[in-house]
């Protein structure tokens, strides 16, 4: 539930905010980077990084490497950390590290979203990106241009 104030007889009474800390894998693959849609909820048919939330004793990377596998039938190798975005969905805040991730192994198989695409650079701009996800593509697309180690 959103950060709530309410004023009610010169009283305050305030309700927390819903919190979700997520991880999102930007894979790079040929020089294209993986951009999947949602296929469910309230975000349904918005394009997104492929990922998932941290699970109690998992470390970031591992909750990366178990979302893909999970959503995507995908081994990766997770890289290096790209940048942490904060985004106030009006139902949560939202806490997304993405990381720069790259494929081992595995075949691409839809298992939640409706679609995948592999982008280039001058593609970033061509499907409808959730707000979050949206924030990072400065920078995907410096690293696309400029592929990290």
């Amino acid at each position: 539930m959103p950060f709530i104030h309410y004023l009610c007889s010169q009283k305050s009474v305030v309700m927390k905010e819903k919190r979700i800390e997520v991880v999102a894998a930007v894979i790079v693959h040929g020089g294209r980077v993986l951009a999947t849609q949602r296929g469910y909820g309230d975000m349904k048919d918005g394009w997104e990084f492929p990922g998932g939330k941290i699970e109690a004793g998992e470390t970031p990377e591992e909750a990366l490497r178990r979302e893909i596998r999970e959503e995507l039938k995908m081994v990766i190798e997770v890289r290096q950390l790209i940048g942490t975005v904060e985004w106030d969905y009006p139902r949560f805040h939202l806490t997304m590290h993405c990381y720069w991730c790259g494929v081992e192994g595995g075949r691409l198989t839809l298992l939640e979203h409706e679609a995948a695409r592999w982008l280039a650079r001058e593609e970033l701009d061509s499907v409808d990106w959730l707000p979050a996800d949206r924030l990072i593509l400065g920078k995907v697309g410096a690293g696309l241009e400029t592929p990290p180690a």
